[in-house]
């Protein structure tokens, strides 16, 4: 398997509390905790990681169901 190649989410803070995502591995996303790089890693497939980012963006109070 290809290594990991994260990158630092563009929407950390310099407070330390980061989300690193890599997206070099084919079908699928990788998500770690920036803090913890050797720790435990979060994979989803591409369209999991869309529909996350697509709720991120959602208006506050605005949920999936309407």
């Amino acid at each position: 398997m290809k290594s990991l190649c994260f990158q630092k989410s563009s929407y950390s803070s310099g407070n330390g509390e980061c989300v690193e995502v890599a997206r070099n591995v084919p079908g699928a996303i990788a998500v770690r905790d920036s803090k913890r790089a050797t720790g435990g890693v979060l994979v989803v497939a591409p369209a999991s990681w869309d529909a996350f980012q697509r709720e991120l963006s959602r208006p506050s109070g605005v949920g999936a169901d309407g």
